[in-house]
């Protein structure tokens, strides 16, 4: 299977060397909203879905003023995926698929661009848009992203295990090279997705961590405001920093067989878009 790496959602927060390690504090940081599209034998499969079209037309109420402000984001219609999956040669209503690590607002902006796909995603992290009971949840689902009644297939099953990890499988009426993956902590339902490419695994694990460093093979790390953020953002600490451990050995030790990413470092997301010789479409 083919696979695209996509940016579908640049953002620019304040924090420089706290957030990505970089000389300079007084400055703005780059996040980006990594997705994956990947070409089928009969379709496209999206894995999760940035900001989409609304949040360029609609930033505030699609996206919501505070998270704007929070992440300085930068929405254009150039990033979004309808726009990737024209630059590439592709029809946008191709995409029958969209398998999501989760429902936060920018990761679930753009499922409304493909209304008659089915979305794949944990039974709990749906339960969770659905009724947000926390004020956390209740910030991080935006209700107007899934007016549209999107065509849910869920999951609460633990399949075999795939390095050591449980994964949901099969994924209805998708080949059984694309799995959930769960990795619960940043939301309850959070998982992360994998794609065997023949050539080895890609793993998305969604916002399981933010910085590269984090996985790194030897002396990983991370800025201390980048972990402060990704604490604020947590549902489950203890669960979450857990999964990271998994993944960091997971990292260190089958690097040969799996590359691990995460959605928002730019630093994954340019190389493996290098690695792939895929053209720029934003």
């Amino acid at each position: 299977m083919k696979v695209h790496h996509l940016n579908c959602g640049t953002m620019r927060p304040l924090g420089g060397k706290a957030l990505d390690g970089r000389p300079g504090m007084l400055r703005r940081s780059t996040i980006v909203a990594h997705c994956l599209l990947v070409e089928t034998a009969d379709s496209l499969v999206l894995v999760d879905t940035g900001f989409g079209t609304r949040g360029v037309t609609e930033s505030r109420r699609w996206l919501g003023g505070p998270f704007m402000a929070m992440v300085g984001a930068k929405p254009t219609m150039e990033e979004t995926a309808v726009a990737q999956i024209r630059a590439l040669g592709h029809d946008p209503a191709d995409v029958r698929h969209i398998v999501m690590t989760h429902l936060d607002v920018d990761h679930a902006g753009g499922l409304a661009d493909f209304p008659d796909a089915t979305v794949h995603v944990r039974t709990t992290e749906r339960r969770a848009a659905d009724n947000p009971k926390s004020f956390p949840e209740k910030t991080r689902y935006r209700a107007e992203q899934f007016a549209h009644s999107p065509l849910w297939s869920t999951y609460d099953e633990a399949g075999e295990k795939w390095f050591g990890f449980d994964a949901v499988q099969p994924l209805r009426g998708l080949p059984p090279e694309i799995l959930l993956v769960p990795l619960p902590g940043h939301t309850h339902g959070h998982s992360g997705v994998a794609v065997d490419t023949g050539d080895g695994w890609l793993l998305h694990a969604g916002d399981a961590y933010f910085f590269h460093g984090e996985v790194a093979p030897v002396s990983p790390h991370c800025p201390p405001g980048m972990r402060v953020f990704e604490a604020i953002n947590q549902m489950d600490g203890a669960t979450r920093r857990a999964n990271l451990a998994r993944l960091r050995t997971l990292a260190r030790e089958k690097q040969d067989e799996v590359s691990v990413f995460s959605a928002h470092s730019p630093v994954e997301f340019q190389a493996l878009r290098r690695n792939t010789a895929q053209p720029s479409a934003s």
